[in-house]
């Protein structure tokens, strides 16, 4: 505010976007505590009595923690799973120069163009045909084909940056293929794993529609599915609904402050290189 009117202005600007930004959270954890008539009559007053009863209800009814280990496990192993294929990938497509490899770099960027609701009919069809239906390793799977193009597109990029001369030296030293990338050149596409890591746990633990397709069992169900329990045809359980979705919100707001460093230093590097 001292430079002047400019710095008025920006901070002015910077106010309200936190304001835009923060006002659905907040009004999500306020309503959280009001029971459902207080929620209908006046969703933005403060509630009369704070209490957690919807937080107990809520905790039991969606079964939370065998839906939060269920989404764990499909979100670390799918990110996981993404980020060595497409890594390597991204390697093959850029260290071997075949007429092939641009003609696969153009298949996965053109597949990132086709939205999900144009393949879920067949998707669900085949799936089901086959038997491949209510497992979270199939889900797994299907995280793999529908991740991989974006992730191998941006390490293919990153990749290219990367001097050939640093590989050379190390297969002088008696290094292997394997060796070279896990020692040499993964470590070095930190910052882009970073990002993309972040990117796809994020949709992959948000993620509704797929998990509906194929988790059918109420033991398979993730966070986002167990949460949807609240919303039936005739009636609407909003108090116990926002403070599943409270819950659902925890675990990444945890993950963030644990590796906010790792994400500001990789989202630095990642503009630098």
């Amino acid at each position: 505010m001292k430079k002047g009117s400019k710095g008025l202005i920006l901070f002015l600007l910077s106010s309200i976007l936190f304001v835009l930004y923060i006002f659905p959270f907040a009004l999500v954890v306020l309503n959280s505590f009001k029971a459902r008539v207080d929620i209908v009559q006046n969703p933005f007053a403060l509630p009369e009595q704070w209490h957690l009863d919807n937080y107990i209800w809520a905790y039991q009814t969606m079964n939370f923690s065998a839906a939060f280990i269920n989404s764990l496990i499909i979100t670390v192993f799918s990110v996981v799973i993404i980020i060595v294929f497409s890594s390597m990938l991204a390697y093959f497509l850029v260290r071997w120069k075949w007429k092939m490899n641009h003609f696969i770099l153009f298949i996965l960027v053109a597949s990132m163009i086709i939205p999900f609701q144009a393949l879920m009919i067949p998707f669900v069809s085949v799936y089901g045909n086959l038997g491949l239906l209510n497992s979270k390793w199939n889900l797994i799977f299907c995280y793999l084909g529908f991740g991989v193009s974006l992730a191998t597109f941006m390490y293919h990029g990153f990749i290219k940056n990367i001097p050939k001369e640093l590989e050379e030296a190390a297969y002088i030293d008696g290094a292997s293929l394997l060796q070279v990338f896990w020692y040499v050149v993964f470590p070095l596409l930190k910052p882009i794993t970073i990002t993309i890591a972040i990117l796809d746990v994020l949709w992959i633990w948000n993620d509704f529609l797929l998990p509906s397709l194929v988790l059918i069992d109420e033991s398979n169900r993730t966070i986002p599915l167990s949460t949807f329990y609240f919303f039936g045809h005739y009636t609407s359980e909003y108090g116990a609904a926002m403070a599943a979705l409270v819950l659902a919100i925890i675990p990444v707001i945890i993950f963030y402050l644990l590796m906010q460093k790792q994400i500001i230093k990789g989202v630095l590097e990642g503009s630098i290189k």
